[in-house]
């Protein structure tokens, strides 16, 4: 696994924790600051600014994982509720596609938001490298 990965896992460790986007960082950044060296910051920055999707169905994909796969958690339920209710199977094809399509999104936002705290993580440490006395 390189560093990347690991930093992205880590970044996905702090995501499950409630709390602010700051504080989150704060977190990060101490435990990216003990175990990268600046180099490597570097080439991980650019690396994920480069990979980062700049298109807007990302962009919400990212920010709002849950209300973009809210709808096909619907046709999910719609698809098992007329599956049960009509006796007809094709309508657990819904139910099936519908689930794995909400899946795929929450999975794929949650990646995303975990690239971005990453990057913004290494952002912040790069400020305070270049201006240690200001406050961020």
């Amino acid at each position: 696994m390189g560093q990347m990965e690991r930093l992205i896992l880590m970044a996905e460790d702090e995501l499950t924790q409630y709390s602010t986007n700051a504080r989150k960082i704060e977190k990060l950044r101490q435990k990216i600051g003990l175990s990268v060296s600046r180099v490597e910051q570097e080439q991980i920055k650019a690396t994920l600014e480069a990979e980062m999707p700049t298109d807007p169905l990302s962009k919400v994909i990212e920010t709002q994982r849950q209300t973009a796969a809210l709808p096909f958690w619907g046709i999910a339920g719609l698809g098992l509720l007329l599956g049960i209710s009509f006796m007809q199977p094709v309508d657990f094809l819904a139910t099936a596609l519908g689930g794995f399509a909400a899946i795929k999104i929450q999975q794929r936002g949650w990646k995303l938001q975990a690239k971005r705290l990453v990057l913004d993580t290494l952002k912040e440490i790069e400020q305070r490298t270049q201006n240690p006395t200001a406050e961020v």
